[in-house]
């Protein structure tokens, strides 16, 4: 499997993942379950998922695949991998907010390398192309054919009037207590992954997140923030986010723009 194999297949399989979830999203009533952990899901996370995972399994069948909602995956291990979150904010979608998206990744020592992210409600489209760059794809979104792609890049931040971008369904003291330590000229919420991408076009400068995620919450958005020149630490030490942990749980962590003076938890 080549980066240039690889790239056309993510994006393609998130376009037409994004296309099922919106067909759902449109219908007047979609059912809602819980899983074990008590997040929702839907219909739509399903279909995504089956669509995602057999065109990842049929197009690389040697690469191990991690998917969040096949939990048979959770039990494997590698430090190398695809992982898959077939609709990331599955609360904004339920809500009808907008703020989910299609999250495919390559994960290569414990590094996520590659990644698509698209919020299919928002029209927008992030992702690395096969030399690494992370771009934002306006247009059509054929699935074919890529249309005008623009090379994203972090900001180059201004400590003393930094914007912030934080969850919208898991906000909590903690969170503002660390964002406290900045000189902040504005905040903006968003859900999903959608925050990584915020970071990684230069509209915010850092993203803390002092709540549970899972690898396939992040791995994309942290491969496409990556590809425009930022970082992803840990909360608790500043060290990098590293992925292939057991069970597939992040530490907190705080992705952010390399001009940012970090602040300690």
């Amino acid at each position: 499997m080549t980066y240039e194999d690889l790239i056309p297949v993510m994006r393609k399989l998130a376009l037409e993942a994004g296309d099922k979830i919106m067909e759902i999203y449109g219908t007047d009533d979609f059912d809602v379950k819980s899983k074990s952990d008590d997040s929702p899901v839907t219909a739509a996370d399903e279909a995504a998922d089956a669509l995602i995972s057999d065109g990842l399994r049929e197009a690389f069948p040697d690469v191990m695949l991690v998917t969040e909602e096949q939990a048979a995956t959770h039990s494997t291990t590698g430090d190398t991998f695809l992982i898959v979150d077939p609709l990331d904010g599955t609360k904004e979608f339920v809500h009808r907010r907008g703020d989910f998206t299609v999250n495919i990744a390559l994960v290569e020592a414990g590094v996520p390398t590659r990644g698509v992210v698209y919020a299919p409600a928002k029209g927008r489209m992030f992702f690395t192309l096969a030399d690494g760059q992370a771009v934002e794809e306006t247009g059509a979104f054929d699935k074919e054919t890529v249309g005008e792609v623009t090379p994203i890049r972090v900001a180059d931040s201004d400590n003393a009037a930094l914007m912030v971008v934080a969850s919208k369904s898991h906000r909590d003291q903690a969170t503002d207590d660390y964002i406290n330590k900045y000189s902040v000229q504005d905040m903006k919420s968003a859900g999903s992954s959608l925050k990584f991408c915020l970071v990684a076009t230069g509209e915010a400068d850092l993203y803390p997140r002092v709540g549970r995620t899972m690898e396939w919450d992040t791995a994309a958005g942290h491969a496409v923030l990556v590809g425009a020149g930022g970082h992803v630490v840990r909360f608790d030490n500043h060290e990098p986010l590293v992925y292939g942990k057991e069970g597939y749980a992040n530490p907190y962590f705080i992705a952010y723009a390399p001009s940012v003076d970090l602040k300690p938890a």
